[in-house]
């Protein structure tokens, strides 16, 4: 329970009308989770309005409400607070009724187009196994020390990111590691918190259906760096051009990694096979399970954050050679016929490039890649083509399919990516709307030694077809399909 004058510090409040000096007992931005003695804050969305919602919040319970317009009446006994923009005070008002949990640990924030599950939960497991307990909000998963919970965003909401963080606090948590999303940025969920470190991996093509263009898309991440204070650090690829960029007007400290320019931290693949990398980071040498140079920034990455956090180099490297891909990461398969199959969520083109060009780079050209690949529907349609080209050109066969083709006709999706497939790789494309037996065709078409790459939905265990989520997990499906073949 809190005053919700202690609530509303730091908000921008416009107007109130009404008593803050109510007791409210919670914070909702869900109407329907509104109970006696919530704050309800109005929130205008893609498709909802929560304005709409307010005199039945107040029916509910709500004793004040947050919004960006009062509405036409106003209950006696309830405080409305009129704000400029009610995500920025959701975040805000989150933090302060959690009592500002991110003051209490060391929250890392993580950014950037490709990256960001892989870095933030090698963190997490490098901490866990150093002994010290971390924290994890991720695409993936939400873990608070060694307990798991499932989440199905990339950043979570503003109340559940402090509930979480303070729910870190009291099991003795000192570190999160959380994945920082150019929506997360842009819709004000990350405001009000006190990240202590900062990292930038990369910036290549995507969300352009939800920022605009991509100045928008890198301002917006450029944003998350901008609010650092100056006891934070900046750690950003400066192998990446918008990595300077990203880093221009921080007050953190600053610092860089890289594979190819000089960095404070600097990696030099010695060895790229399927087993694995053989590293020399900083002087020292590593060898580790994870496969390709795109691994390699996120180990230098992950390195240079354990480093500025505090942990001796030689406990450090000898952590990173235990780690272990991150689901739906570059995970292999192996048949008991010789196959390989790869499941990585590459779903930008630059990641299905890199992907690509890592397996190009390891196998020795006498067996066929094989790649199964679509693109999400409701969703940036410009990269479709360049997704097409990029396995077209990178592959020996390719199988286009659906991914999540959602409200959108899947075999339109497909039309799409054809238009990037060059006229001189026409004749290595296939086109298998239904995604299981795209699989299927492409395990079939392989033979002992070849490598079948299934892209696009890596960790995801389901497919949104319309308005339906139906379970289908690419690397159960892929498991299941070799070993069947091979009995």
């Amino acid at each position: 329970m809190k005053l919700l004058k202690d609530i509303l510090y730091g908000v921008s409040v416009e107007a109130v009308v009404g008593s803050t000096s109510q007791q409210i007992l919670t914070i909702e931005f869900d109407s329907r989770q509104v109970a006696e003695g919530t704050l309800f804050v109005a929130q205008k969305g893609l498709n909802v309005d929560g304005h709409d919602f307010i005199d039945s919040s107040v029916d509910k319970g709500a004793r004040a409400v947050i919004c960006e317009e009062f509405p036409m009446s106003m209950r006696e006994g309830v405080t409305y607070i009129r704000v400029a923009d009610s995500q920025n005070a959701l975040a805000r008002a989150a933090s302060n009724f959690f009592d500002n949990p991110s003051d209490e640990l060391e929250l890392i924030g993580v950014t950037g187009t490709n990256g960001k599950t892989t870095v933030t939960t090698l963190l997490y497991k490098l901490f866990q196994k150093a002994g010290k307990p971390a924290g994890l909000i991720s695409t993936i998963r939400i873990c608070i020390g060694d307990q798991q919970l499932p989440t199905t965003h990339t950043t979570p909401d503003s109340i559940t990111i402090n509930r979480t963080l303070r729910e870190m606090i009291d099991q003795g948590v000192g570190y999160c590691f959380m994945e920082v999303s150019s929506h997360g940025i842009a819709q004000g969920r990350t405001a009000g918190l006190n990240f202590k470190g900062g990292v930038f991996t990369n910036l290549t093509h995507d969300h352009l259906d939800y920022h605009g263009d991509f100045a928008t898309y890198r301002n917006v991440k450029k944003s998350f760096f901008d609010q650092l204070g100056s006891d934070a650090f900046a750690l950003y690829n400066a192998d990446d051009k918008n990595g300077s960029v990203m880093v221009q007007n921080t007050a953190a400290r600053k610092y860089s990694y890289a594979l190819k320019t000089a960095a404070d931290y600097k990696a030099r693949i010695m060895e790229n096979q399927f087993t694995g990398l053989q590293l020399q980071v900083n002087g020292f040498e590593v060898w580790t399970r994870l496969i390709g140079s795109f691994n390699a920034y996120n180990l230098l990455a992950i390195y240079a954050v354990s480093d500025l956090l505090g942990i001796e180099a030689q406990d450090s490297l000898r952590i990173i050679s235990e780690l272990e891909n991150v689901d739906g990461r570059f995970q292999h398969i192996l048949s008991k016929g010789g196959i390989n199959a790869i499941v990585d969520y590459a779903h930008t083109p630059d990641a299905l490039k890199n992907v690509l060009e890592t397996i190009n780079a390891i196998r020795s050209r006498n067996e066929q890649l094989i790649t199964v690949v679509g693109c999400g529907g409701d969703r940036d349609r410009e990269k479709r083509p360049k997704m097409g080209n990029i396995a077209s050109s990178l592959s020996d066969q390719v199988i286009f399919t659906s991914d999540n083709p959602r409200s959108e006709d899947p075999e339109s999706i497909i039309r799409e990516i054809e238009k990037g497939v060059r006229p001189e790789n026409y004749k290595k494309t296939l086109s298998v709307t239904d995604r299981m037996q795209a699989i299927k065709t492409a395990c079939a078409m392989a033979k002992e030694g070849d490598i079948v790459i299934v892209a696009g939905k890596g960790h995801e265990t389901y497919q949104i077809i319309g308005d339906k989520r139906i379970d289908f997990d690419d690397f159960t499906i892929t498991s299941d399909i070799l070993t069947k073949m091979n009995k």
